[in-house]
């Protein structure tokens, strides 16, 4: 049997890449006829992880990481029907059986069965129903007939990989904020977060015919990212009002939609930037017209325990629903279920009608550099960090 190798979580500020188990068709001591064993092509390292890795959830030591899936079936259950080993796939972060109500509604993020504790499960994630995570050589991936897509044709799939490794979660979860947002044809918006999320809903906005797209962050390097594929920015380590900079872009103080792509460990704005869990939310209600939607795919959490603020612990937040009321603002929350627009969003892929790739400043590396991965991401680098567990991305290029 093969070896296997994955990025464990060891406590606050600490992943190290272990030898584990070679993944089996099997759950909890349960037998999955219904899973596959991937080899992983593409396996990333997401700002959610990076939530946990700082100490912030209820992660418990040895977890490990990752939700963010592109690989190749390496073998199969005898009840998986419609893929075959050799197909090149993609994982969404979402585990859905594809059976409850709420997979029957599309709600794939929300999955009643996948997890006991609450609705929703997903790969190497706190609370998430104890499925291993995939910043590995291989994982497990059940109910695969209806979690996987399939890349059509695997040569061209190859060619583009960059960008499709990014549909198994952070492409759809930047795009499922811009469309609950309201982003459309001519519209204004602003994205709150200029890291690989921010990145991929600005991207996400282009490919929905905004007309302008601002993007709000405090890290130099990621605004001048932001602006290299033609997105205005707002530095918002400075003083001053936030209406007040969209104002000398737009020439008014508002925009039609807002996205938060921070979530709950956004920072005050200003010089100081003294951690401020409600700033971006209230920030948006704020600038964002009456009327107008708010798409928060940035995350929230029920426990943060490495909160200095008492409330935000149990995550009880300051904001302002009063205004958000008095602007009859519609609010999109939760996780983005990925099965509703990665099919659409791999065609725009492979037709080049979108680059998240190039938008995100992708960096491919070995799985066994994820640590420095993790320590450079925790740094602000701007750069979309995809784990290289074969080789095989570097031999694409």
């Amino acid at each position: 049997m093969a070896s296997n190798r994955g990025v464990a979580y060891l406590g606050p500020g600490k992943v190290e890449v272990q030898s584990i188990d070679f993944p089996k068709l099997e759950h909890n001591g349960k037998k999955l006829p219904h899973a596959v064993i991937l080899k992983l092509v593409a396996t990333n390292i997401c700002g959610s992880d990076q939530h946990m890795v700082r100490g912030r959830t209820t992660a418990p030591s040895g977890m490990i990481l990752g939700h963010e899936i592109t690989g190749e079936i390496i073998e199969k259950g005898d009840d998986v029907e419609f893929l075959e080993v050799g197909d090149l796939v993609s994982a969404p972060f979402n585990i859905a059986c594809g059976r409850c109500r709420n997979c029957k509604e599309g709600k794939t993020g929300i999955c009643l069965n996948v997890n006991p504790a609450r609705p929703g499960g997903a790969y190497g994630y706190v609370d998430m129903g104890g499925w291993v995570g995939g910043q590995a050589d291989y994982v497990m991936v059940p109910y695969a007939d209806f979690n996987l897509l399939k890349f059509p044709d695997k040569q061209k799939a190859m060619a583009k990989i960059r960008d499709l490794a990014l549909l198994s979660d952070i492409f759809p979860t930047g795009y499922h904020g811009a469309v609950t947002a309201g982003v459309g044809p001519g519209t204004t918006v602003y994205v709150a977060g200029a890291g690989p999320v921010g990145l991929a809903c600005a991207e996400a906005c282009r490919l929905l015919g905004a007309a302008v797209v601002i993007v709000g962050d405090m890290i130099p390097e990621r605004l001048k990212q932001a602006q290299s594929f033609g997105c205005e920015t707002v530095d918002l380590s400075k003083e001053g009002q936030l209406g007040d900079r969209i104002a000398q872009i737009l020439g008014v103080p508002e925009v039609d939609c807002g996205v938060d792509c921070v979530g709950f460990e956004a920072r005050a704005h200003g010089e100081k930037g003294d951690e401020a869990p409600a700033t971006v939310l209230n920030s948006l209600m704020t600038v964002t017209r009456a009327g107008g939607r708010l798409g928060i795919p940035g995350l929230y959490v029920t426990d943060d325990p490495g909160s200095k603020d008492e409330k935000a612990k149990s995550g009880v937040l300051g904001i302002r629903i009063g205004l958000g009321w008095a602007k009859s603002h519609t609010f999109a929350t939760g996780q983005c279920p990925v099965m509703r627009y990665n099919r659409q969003l791999m065609m725009a892929i492979l037709h080049d009608r979108a680059h998240p790739a190039k938008a995100t400043n992708v960096d491919v590396i070995p799985l066994e550099e994820a640590p420095k991965g993790y320590k450079d991401f925790d740094k602000g680098a701007a750069k979309k960090f995809v784990l290289d567990p074969h080789g095989i991305l570097r031999k694409a290029a």
